[in-house]
């Protein structure tokens, strides 16, 4: 694997921040994958706390070569992943790990070390 095809790390989160390696200016909601991250604009997908979670958003991960997604739920997992995302994935055959914000970070780290992971992290509820 070519280092630009490594997922950035996470060097921190806190409600309503994280800061990801390679981007000065921290997030509040993101997108992270091989190569890269941006901002996770909601409003793009029609993505809320409920309908939750959508298929478009995990499919731009796996766009970018992610086999392996962490999504997370919000620091009070106040956001909602539909049984119609984790089925693309699984139809997909991608490992998925929904969790509470934190851990996902965690998680999505570990991860990184290792292999292509894609993930999608809201900072707030």
């Amino acid at each position: 694997m070519e280092s630009t095809d490594l997922s950035p790390r996470i060097k921190y989160v806190s409600w309503g921040r994280l800061e990801v390696e390679g981007k000065a200016d921290p997030y509040k909601d993101a997108k992270l994958f091989p190569g890269g991250s941006r901002d996770w604009n909601w409003r793009e997908t029609g993505t809320g706390h409920n309908p939750g979670i959508q298929v478009t958003d995990v499919g731009e991960l796996l766009d970018h070569g992610a086999t392996v997604v962490v999504l997370s739920r919000g620091m009070a997992e106040c956001l909602h992943v539909p049984r119609e995302t984790l089925d693309f994935l699984k139809e997909r055959q991608i490992a998925t790990h929904v969790l509470p914000t934190k851990e996902a970070v965690a998680l999505y780290n570990k991860l990184a070390e290792t292999e292509p992971v894609g993930g999608l992290f809201h900072t707030t509820c």
